[in-house]
């Protein structure tokens, strides 16, 4: 009985990584969120389905992650197969400025939306993934799989130019060098870590406002400019998931801190 646990369980990816991994009755699957309070989805999902368990923590706070941890263990007798680390923060007020865009007065805001992203993006992800390796390391699969993001790829940004959203793209490039340093140590012990962008996906709750839809076109505009053969449409939730999970149950120790596309190379869109 295969056992995964994902982080930010409660809505877009991770409740579509949820939704497909528990459509399998053999598969535990562990939802880990901050809130149960505003996961309304993922508790009806959980309602009528079995194989799901929801945990509660911030992936920022390691005396949490350890908590969930030792529930997991109780379930399933101490291991863990897959752990897929899928919690994020991007700020979305701010994400369309660059480095130097920042208005007068307020540039104190660039040190704290950096700061936020690294605090949830890199530690929050290095917390996780310390609180539940030793449950990993028992299991015969042993993965980690970890969301990044091909704006985080250097040479893709700059074909791009796409210079905007900086705090996250420098997070996960970030994120990116520290799944690589657990892959350097754990490389003898067969356990995969794996960085895996999985496109760019439409996660929105409600329709998008014609302010929003502007502003997707222009970043549609720069992303095409490395990657012409994109029809600029995003991936559903459902599509994007599938893939990744593809590449996800292709990859072994050989593949051990890469950083891929859903694709499973580094074509990113």
């Amino acid at each position: 009985m295969p056992s995964y646990l994902i982080t930010g369980a409660s809505r877009g990816i991770g409740l579509e990584f949820t939704r497909q991994l528990s459509s399998k009755v053999d598969n535990q699957v562990f939802a880990l969120i901050r809130n149960k309070g505003t996961a309304s989805e993922l508790v009806e999902l959980s309602s009528h389905t079995p194989n799901v368990r929801i945990l509660q923590a911030d992936v920022v706070d390691y005396k949490a992650l350890k908590t969930a941890a030792a529930e997991v263990a109780n379930v399933t007798g101490g291991t863990l197969d897959y752990l897929i680390n899928n919690a994020a923060y991007i700020d979305r007020e701010r994400q369309g400025l660059t480095l130097d865009g920042y208005p007068e007065g307020q540039e104190a805001l660039l040190g704290d939306d950096i700061h936020k992203s690294i605090q949830v993006n890199v530690i929050g992800v290095i917390h996780t993934i310390n609180a539940f390796l030793p449950l990993v390391s028992k299991s015969s699969i042993k993965k980690v799989i970890t969301i990044s993001s091909g704006v985080a790829d250097p040479e893709y940004t700059l074909a791009a130019g796409f210079a905007t959203a900086a705090p996250y793209s420098i997070s996960k490039a970030a994120l990116n060098l520290a799944i690589v340093k657990y892959a350097a140590k754990y490389q003898e012990e067969g356990i995969v870590f794996l960085s895996i962008s999985p496109g760019i996906v439409n996660t929105a709750q409600k329709p998008p406002t014609p302010e929003e839809v502007e502003g997707f076109k222009k970043i549609v505009a720069m992303l095409k400019k490395a990657a012409p053969h994109w029809d600029g449409q995003p991936l559903t939730p459902e599509q994007s998931v599938k893939m990744v999970l593809d590449v996800v149950n292709s990859v072994t120790i050989k593949d051990s801190g890469a950083f891929v596309s859903h694709f499973g190379d580094k074509q990113w869109l």
